[in-house]
């Protein structure tokens, strides 16, 4: 049970639901609440599709088609986490959403993909089955979708209680920090793994 709860928060933490308040808050301005809810449960669903799968046929595809080895998916996913924190703590922004964009456009790409089943949570999902088994992997994912699910369909009020209090901008940094930290310790975990494979 402890391990599952470590794994469900760690996938939580990569899925970083923050990042969905501020871009779903500001297509809020502009859409109907409806649309914002239909675009939530549809990326949630898309990235579940993706994040599943990955965990039950990811570590069989990079091995066997691809000839990738887990370390090296693990500090490629960190490199790539760590710019995207980076450009939270230095512009105060995960990724770039116009607000002339409908929820429509957004739904799939970068909703569904990159910002739940992105780089680290796709690294996740692949390396998780061979530490939990499978049925515990697949568990934590779900339960971490779920959560940022229920984050992404409160996000008009959690924005608007963030941005009452001006505190958007510095959660916005705090957590890319914490998601840059991650990205290390990502980095650092993949170099160990390959220096023991040597």
């Amino acid at each position: 049970m402890k391990e599952l709860l470590g794994a469900s928060l760690y996938m939580v933490a990569l899925i970083n639901p923050v990042s969905k308040v501020f871009i779903l808050s500001l297509l809020s301005e502009h859409a109907e609440q409806q649309e914002i809810r239909r675009a939530s449960v549809r990326a949630s669903v898309v990235a579940l599709v993706i994040l599943l799968s990955l965990a039950a046929a990811g570590h069989l595809i990079l091995t066997f088609v691809f000839h990738v080895e887990l370390y090296s998916l693990r500090i490629a996913g960190g490199i790539i986490l760590f710019a995207i924190g980076y450009k939270a703590l230095a512009q105060g922004v995960f990724f770039e959403v116009r607000d002339t964009e409908s929820v429509t456009d957004v739904s799939i790409v970068p909703l569904a993909s990159p910002m739940i089943a992105g780089p680290a949570t796709i690294t996740a999902a692949i390396s998780f089955p061979a530490e939990f088994g499978l049925l515990k992997a697949s568990t934590a994912i779900v339960a971490a979708v779920g959560i940022n699910l229920v984050v992404m369909l409160l996000s008009g009020q959690i924005g608007r209680l963030l941005q009452q209090h001006n505190v958007m901008g510095a959660l916005i940094r705090i957590t890319g920090l914490v998601v840059a930290t991650i990205a290390v310790q990502m980095v650092l975990a993949g170099v160990a793994d390959w220096y023991h494979a040597l």
